[in-house]
């Protein structure tokens, strides 16, 4: 994992996790405690709200990314910038201070008047973004989105079969997609990534972003650091069935599972509460490393098949070799005599092990490859196992 120095701030597994707080300077935005349009009451607000409570990086808005809102042009956000210019230097807290933007000409000219670092709401989809960045040195928040400055965060909108390929797009699931859109127009040595959770379009559902925060562990084969933007999202809120100004204790929840699954930046309009639960996150998470001599042993993140495939895919090492060597270990209830004896053979004719732990539970302990051979098996024998074999063909996906 590649950490990020964004202008003196170290962002990656070495260091605490990171909370951004968010300030809006667009009348249009539509959470109103955030939102300022004098630049002396939106420095006390930072000083007060955001970095008083604790955070490490404020994000300042220009314009309102909601997509009911008219997209402004890259000279309308430039005629705004001077109230966020004034803002940052009325400020008396410390804090690294980043420009919300999809043009690179903002991005340039805030960089260059005093804000340390750009969260690209576009994904790049300016071609001239990764150049400025990296010529102020500047660690840059890359969401997950199309090539178009229209439509953030709207990657399943993206004609990837024309990106891709016609057979790559026909199996790529939403998370493929959001997966790919990070790389789209590449990553510069001091990109964040974000997985684009939240409504960016019509098609995205609450389950694309439940499957997303999943699946988080699968972004840290990017090899960088990931900010995570979930501060009472629609996709935690449904599940407890609690409206915005009553999602805070979900949000708290899927924060600390956030940072322990990889995420390094939480940005969120609740600070003191995110800085807590991040911290906790951050104290139950275990990631090996050892550095001596001038080698380093780092243990990557691999809880799964899927997440071992792509590590691998990213290095240019054959994603097969995962389902030889990932481990499976399934404890199986309720199988009958006959049917335990018969999964026992199976299992030793693929090189699995079938260990009984009493009368009614055993354990199935083999290779990925040799659990999917022995669940092919079973599903294609037309008896009473053929049940039995998808199910567990369902549980190793």
């Amino acid at each position: 994992m590649n950490s990020v120095d964004a202008a003196g701030l170290g962002i990656g597994d070495d260091h605490p996790p990171r909370i951004m707080g968010v300030l809006n300077v667009s009348e249009e935005s539509p959470y109103d405690p955030s939102v300022y349009d004098d630049p002396g009451e939106a420095a006390g607000y930072v000083d007060e709200e955001l970095i008083g409570e604790g955070a490490d990086i404020v994000d300042v808005g220009l314009e309102s990314a909601n997509k009911r809102f008219d997209v402004l042009s890259a000279e309308e956000e430039l005629e705004r910038l001077h109230i966020a210019l004034e803002t940052i230097e009325s400020v008396s807290g410390d804090a690294i201070f980043s420009i919300e933007t999809r043009y690179a000409a903002v991005a340039d000219e805030a960089l260059s008047k005093g804000f340390d670092m750009v969260n690209d709401i576009c994904g790049f989809a300016d071609p001239a973004m990764p150049t400025v960045c990296e010529d102020h040195d500047a660690a840059v928040a890359k969401m997950a989105s199309p090539p178009d400055r229209e439509r953030p965060g709207a990657v399943e909108e993206t004609d990837w079969a024309s990106r891709k390929s016609p057979e790559w797009a026909a199996n790529a699931d939403y998370v493929d997609q959001v997966y790919e859109a990070l790389k789209q127009n590449g990553l510069t040595d001091k990109t964040i990534v974000d997985p684009a959770f939240g409504g960016w379009s019509e098609a995205q559902t609450l389950e694309d972003d439940r499957e997303t925060f999943r699946r988080l562990r699968e972004f840290r084969a990017l090899g960088r650091p990931m900010l995570v933007s979930i501060n009472r999202k629609n996709f935690l809120g449904e599940i407890a069935s609690r409206e915005t100004e009553k999602r805070l204790p979900v949000s708290l929840a899927a924060t600390s599972m956030a940072v322990e699954r990889g995420a390094h930046v939480i940005r969120t309009h609740d600070v003191a509460e995110t800085r807590d639960a991040a911290l906790i996150g951050s104290a139950f998470t275990e990631r090996s490393s050892a550095a001596a001599d001038g080698v380093t042993i780092s243990q990557l993140d691999v809880t799964s098949s899927r997440e071992f495939r792509i590590q691998l895919r990213e290095r240019g090492i054959d994603p097969a070799f995962a389902d030889d060597w990932q481990a499976q270990l399934l404890e199986i209830e309720g199988l009958d005599g006959d049917a335990s004896e018969r999964l026992t053979s199976l299992a030793a004719e693929h090189g699995a092990v079938v260990q009984p732990v009493s009368d009614a539970r055993l354990l199935l302990m083999g290779s990925t490859t040799t659990v999917s051979d022995i669940a092919d098996r079973l599903s294609a024998e037309n008896d009473d196992l053929s049940a039995f074999g998808e199910k567990l063909s369902g549980v190793l996906r």
